[in-house]
């Protein structure tokens, strides 16, 4: 594998000669199943420097996925502060950002806070969690009967942001998550351009344009009480904070150095280390996947449960609405082309065969 990298920087820009950056984007594997994952400087993953491509694409055929470090300006610490204080808000105050599931006063039905805790002796998804969009504003309402139509308008849904009387908190929270979406789109829209110089798909960004469905989604999983069943895996036994699943888009991860986060590799689940404060953990979902003709996993990932209350970020990059997800890059129907055509159609369905907190 390092053979392999060495021959690849005979032919990349010289700042890739560094023997510290190629140690980042290649680490040997000395120290942990995951220690070889590649770790994709943020400025060079956005600037589009090509010599980054094949390592990124490397780390994630043989992990699943990689990490993104020395982002500037970023402070996860500010962000983990700003979550705490949020959900430490008195109840009724987040009531207010409830949506209309929970708060029927509220229009929204996906941007807004989520309580997600409604049922505390069964379930798994034992979490709150706070959900951050694109938009800060709307449109006029749409007055078609096309169920199509009013789906692309609810997909615009504009964000709710606290209003607590204390100013300095309001504006500070706002702009500091706002700022947090725009990094982790740039993260998210880099890395489908740099997959698709890789794997020669020069089609595949156009797909990504717009992203009328982008989320953020702020999560607390407080310290759970009480044990059941369902909290268990039925792949071995492991007591679980975060069912096992497989991701479906484009995801960019926070955890804020919290441990718990395991990916199935080789079939078998382990711990993905911590790398730092300020980075990201990109991998992709099934859909993402079969429109690349699955040539990169979508990694099977879980949270294993721990005794203290864990917060962390995800963020979600679809396709844009009307993105054609019926046939893969190669043109090989898709399993998602086995019954829609563009990714609004998907959407619709898959909102409403899940808990809306849970995407």
């Amino acid at each position: 594998m390092k053979t392999f990298a060495l021959v690849l920087l005979l032919v990349a820009p010289a700042t890739a000669l560094l023997p510290d950056l190629l140690e980042k984007l290649w680490p040997e594997e000395e120290h942990g199943v995951f220690s070889g994952v590649a770790k994709i400087p943020y400025k060079d993953l956005l600037n589009d420097n090509s010599y980054v491509d094949p390592f990124l694409l490397q780390s994630m055929k043989t992990y699943g996925f990689f990490y993104v470090v020395d982002v500037p300006e970023y402070s996860a610490a500010l962000e983990h502060d700003y979550m705490k204080q949020f959900y430490d808000l008195d109840e009724d105050v987040k009531d207010e950002l409830a949506i209309r599931r929970h708060n029927p006063a509220n229009k929204n039905a996906y941007r807004g806070y989520c309580p997600g805790l409604d049922d505390v002796e069964n379930t798994l998804q034992y979490k709150n969690l706070y959900n951050i969009g694109p938009h800060e504003t709307r449109g006029a309402s749409v007055e078609s009967e096309d169920v199509m139509e009013k789906l692309r308008y609810d997909c615009q849904e504009p964000n709710v942001w606290p209003e607590t009387g204390n100013c300095t908190f309001d504006k500070g929270f706002k702009e500091t998550f706002q700022a947090g979406f725009e990094i982790r789109r740039n993260i998210g829209r880099a890395f489908i351009r740099s997959i698709a110089r890789a794997m020669n798909y020069p089609n595949l960004p156009a797909l990504f344009a717009e992203d009328e469905f982008s989320a953020m989604g702020l999560r607390k999983y407080p310290i759970r009480r009480k044990i059941n069943s369902n909290m268990y895996s039925d792949f071995d036994g492991t007591l679980l904070r975060e069912l096992e699943h497989i991701d479906s888009t484009v995801t960019v991860l926070s955890t804020f150095n919290n441990g718990g986060l395991e990916i199935l590799h080789k079939n078998q689940y382990r711990a993905v280390p911590v790398t730092g404060e300020n980075s990201f953990i990109v991998n992709i979902g099934k859909l993402v996947d079969d429109l690349i003709d699955n040539k990169v996993p979508a990694v099977r990932h879980r949270v294993a449960e721990v005794d203290f209350d864990r917060y962390s970020i995800t963020y979600f990059l679809g396709p844009q609405f009307d993105a054609n997800i019926a046939r893969s890059m190669s043109g090989k129907l898709t399993d998602a082309g086995q019954k829609y055509t563009i990714f609004g159609e998907w959407i619709k369905d898959y909102l409403g065969a899940i808990e809306l907190f849970y995407y």
